[in-house]
């Protein structure tokens, strides 16, 4: 829980995200159904619509099913809602690095939630290229599992965006960002593709801070905002090797009027529409 004396808790850590035994649970539930329907990986894989590598993710317990992945398997296989019964149950928390996971729990009863980066483009709004790309940048060197690990745990953080009732998102990013080309061309077009999607969507609002923008209020460094559905605010922040929540009321309203700031300095959402399409044009 908070710490109520100082208003700030440190969750430090930068260890590795750790495996979910619920996940492993459920890809065996799906594994064994699939192997009573007589089929392959490879044959099961376009049934449902997901890639032999996502599948084997979800088999092994590396990657949380999407929903309509569990709806179709769950046709698929005649599994007599056994694996919509399971997925209710899954853990998304375990999947995060531990110092994360306080922060996850307050993310995941969110009303509202408020994200400013300057570093990475945010989890939530990553592709699985962008995701992998950055995983392997940095050090230490990790192993194909690991990759795949820490991936899985960052996407999976996206069925925020499924959640009922709705969470009401908004992103501010820097065009640095985008304009750094992380994972290549590719990648990039891909990730902007996404940017756009997401947009797009009636609880997102996304602003692009330009490149030349000569009064800043992010000085400081990324933050995050959330309200609870009690209409408590909370705020969190990260450094290298871990991050901190941040529940005193005088210094989360200091992250919102910073957070105030940063939304008029930004690109207004039309506007930053319109950037990310020219970029998209331009690779």
């Amino acid at each position: 829980m908070p710490d109520s004396a100082g208003g700030v808790e440190t969750l430090c850590g930068g260890g590795e995200p750790e495996r979910s035994d619920s996940l492993r649970t459920f890809g065996e539930v799906v594994k064994a159904f699939r192997k009573r329907a007589g089929l392959t990986q490879e044959e099961f894989a376009p049934r449902v619509r997901y890639s032999l590598p996502t599948v084997a993710s979800i088999e092994q317990g590396r990657r949380f099913p999407p929903g309509d992945f569990v709806d179709r398997a769950e046709e698929i296989l005649d599994a007599f809602g056994a694996l919509r019964g399971a997925a209710r149950h899954l853990s998304r928390q375990p999947g995060l690095a531990s110092w994360f996971r306080q922060w996850a729990r307050f993310e995941a009863e969110a009303v509202s939630l408020y994200t400013y980066e300057c570093r990475v483009v945010p989890g939530l709004l990553q592709t699985e290229g962008y995701a992998r790309a950055v995983t392997v940048s940095v050090p230490p060197v990790k192993d194909a599992e690991q990759v795949d690990h820490q991936v899985t745990a960052r996407l999976e953080r996206q069925e925020l965006f499924r959640r009922r009732p709705p969470i009401s998102f908004s992103f501010i990013i820097e065009q640095a960002l985008i304009e750094r080309g992380t994972g290549g061309p590719e990648v990039t077009g891909l990730l902007i593709d996404n940017l756009l999607a997401r947009a797009g969507e009636f609880n997102v609002e996304l602003q692009v801070m330009p490149l030349r923008q000569v009064d800043h209020a992010g000085f400081d460094g990324p933050l995050q905002v959330l309200e609870t559905a009690e209409h408590r605010w909370f705020g969190y922040a990260e450094g290298q090797r871990g991050g901190f929540l941040v529940s005193d009321s005088k210094e989360v309203s200091i992250m919102l009027q910073r957070y105030a700031r940063l939304r008029s300095q930004a690109l207004n959402p039309e506007d930053s529409k319109g950037l990310l399409m020219r970029m998209r044009g331009s690779l």
